[in-house]
């Protein structure tokens, strides 16, 4: 029966019409994601009305071909000009835009691109496998659950602050700060709006995102003559050619990396408004801590790309799994798709997969399919976007300022946007002349709503705070949000002070407690896993006398040095 459902679903695309559809849709998308501020939403909003006409399946397929390839094509900007063209490829440049200014912007891309595909096909095959499975963890959380996780992404500012961890904190509170400015979402109270009708909408993500980030970078860029008749790389020592082989090889070789990212991309993806802005973060994060080198995150380092790139693409699976197994979209982009699903009389639920089969594997498959589309396509955009490398600074400026001036007022179509730009860029040239790294302050600016819309629906239900430490998820984040606070300083301590040999142990110990607090039986033997495992490696250290491990401090030296 399913293998009929599959025949089926394959003859529903296997049309030269649907499958010309979708490469036009991923094309679109590629460039939708290479413009900053020209968002993945906008694209696929303005992909719908021409679905209309079409049947269910090819008009789902081509709007998946747009979301795979904006989820892709924002990495191109984000390494070779330092500007993330989307929200979902922030963490990208990062380790992308210094390894291509290194001179290795083949390489880079070639990552990027390996990392999305190999993070698409794993989030694809989870999809197909686990949907149902998966989409009740979602269904679990409550507000309280959510802030928790907001929480717990909040605690990585401490981490990506690197050295500067007081500046890094000081950059989170702003950015935390300039979220609150304007209209209450929940109750329309005025806030920091100093009587200004303009502030009282409050600053757009994007406006202030590519301010900081793209305008400040381009003043940077230009602040001097000589720099600025300078070509981003020099002429002649740039590749066009990408170095597919070995950024294939360098990604399957981080297999854990890759693997560990990617599930957190569809973990973060099944839980309804989180997406890919708060995944491929994440996952970089959580490959720094992980690392044996994090030093050189931040650098040009091939693990700084492939952790967000896999994150953000197998969100995309992750988000498709809570549409189509509870019609709850898992963001903007899956809610325009349950939009066209519903004008089509489709209404997923529950049941969706059982009731209308041939139309949720032709999602399936369409998925797959269009990540291949994106490797393909991709590898021919990026030939022509490394030449992008060579152009004069000063020419490259003013082109990518027009491209941020028009994406910035296409958003909302008010003058307010492109003050918004500019002045967040003054911010930005100021901050980074200061030595305040920026990406805490984007990450306050973007969470901060985001954690004062569940605190509110929270509180709404209940004053107390005790339900935030009596639901287990929100136990379970909120555990990890005390531990990733000392996680800086447990990575400076390791192999030197003595309480770096129960961190682990703790962590583990500590998140047995909300395991056992869950329902069934699974997770609570999952519990009693995590506390043998605890247990182990404390009979371990006592083995060793409670002594540090020389092999870490050894470790530590070398890092150092």
């Amino acid at each position: 029966m399913i293998l009929e459902n599959i025949l089926a679903a394959v003859q529903e695309l296997a049309t030269i019409k649907t499958v010309l559809l979708m490469a036009v849709g991923t094309i679109a998308g590629l460039i939708a994601g290479a413009i900053p501020g020209f968002t993945i939403a906008m694209a696929v909003v303005l992909t719908l009305p021409f679905t209309f006409g079409m049947p269910p399946a090819q008009g789902l397929a081509t709007m998946i071909g747009v979301f795979v390839g904006g989820l892709s094509g924002g990495l191109m900007s984000g390494i070779l000009i330092g500007i993330p063209g989307t929200p979902s490829s922030v963490a990208t440049t990062f380790d992308g835009f210094p390894m291509a200014r290194s001179g290795n912007p083949g390489l880079a891309l070639g990552l990027g691109v390996w990392a999305s595909f190999f993070g698409g096909t794993i989030s694809a095959v989870l999809l197909v496998t686990l949907a149902p499975q998966l989409a009740r963890i979602g269904l679990e959380f409550q507000p309280w659950d959510y802030f928790a996780l907001i929480m717990f992404a909040l605690t990585i500012a401490a981490s990506l602050a690197g050295e500067n961890l007081i500046k890094g904190l000081l950059a989170a509170a702003f950015g935390l700060l300039v979220a609150t400015i304007g209209e209450d979402s929940i109750n329309g109270i005025a806030r920091f709006n100093f009587g200004s009708d303009a502030l009282l909408q409050g600053f757009d993500f994007l406006p202030v995102l590519i301010g900081l980030f793209a305008f400040s970078q381009l003043l940077s860029d230009i602040e001097d003559r000589v720099r600025a008749r300078k070509a981003l790389t020099e002429t002649g020592a740039v590749s066009a050619r990408i170095e597919h082989r070995k950024a294939a090889v360098m990604v399957l070789k981080n297999w854990v990396n890759l693997f560990r990212s990617s599930f957190i991309g569809v973990f973060t993806g099944i839980l309804p408004a989180a997406g890919s802005t708060i995944s491929n973060i994440l996952a970089y994060d959580q490959a720094k801590k992980a690392s044996k080198t994090p030093e050189k995150f931040g650098t040009g380092h091939a693990e700084g790309i492939i952790a967000p790139e896999s994150a953000n693409n197998a969100t995309a699976g992750g988000a498709l799994i809570t549409m189509m197994a509870l019609g709850i979209p898992g963001d903007i982009v899956t809610a325009v798709m349950l939009g066209a699903l519903l004008i089509h009389d489709v209404i997923p639920s529950p049941s969706f997969i059982s009731d209308t089969p041939v139309l949720a594997y032709s999602i399936f498959i369409a998925f797959f399919v269009a990540n291949f589309m994106m490797l393909i396509l991709q590898s021919g955009a990026l030939r022509l976007f490394v030449l992008v490398t060579k152009v004069r600074m000063y020419i490259l400026a003013s082109i990518i300022l027009a491209y941020c001036g028009i994406g910035i007022f296409a958003l909302n179509n008010v003058t307010f946007d492109m003050w918004t730009l500019f002045w967040f860029g003054i911010v930005g040239y100021v901050m980074r002349n200061l030595g305040f790294p920026l990406a805490p302050m984007i990450l306050g600016v973007v969470l901060g709503r985001i954690a004062e819309l569940w605190l509110s629906r929270a509180t709404a239900i209940s004053t107390e705070i005790t339900p935030f430490f009596t639901h287990p998820w929100s136990l379970f984040f909120l555990i990890l949000s005390v531990f990733s606070l000392f996680f800086s300083g447990y990575q400076a301590q390791r192999g030197r002070k003595t309480w770096t040999l129960f961190f682990t142990p703790g962590l583990l110990a500590a998140l047995a407690l909300p395991m056992f607090m869950m329902v069934g039986t699974v997770r609570p033997i999952l519990g009693g896993l995590l506390l043998l495992i605890a247990a182990y490696m404390l009979f371990k250290i006592h083995r060793r006398g409670w002594k540090v491990d020389p092999a870490d401090a050894e470790g530590h030296r070398l890092s150092e040095g």
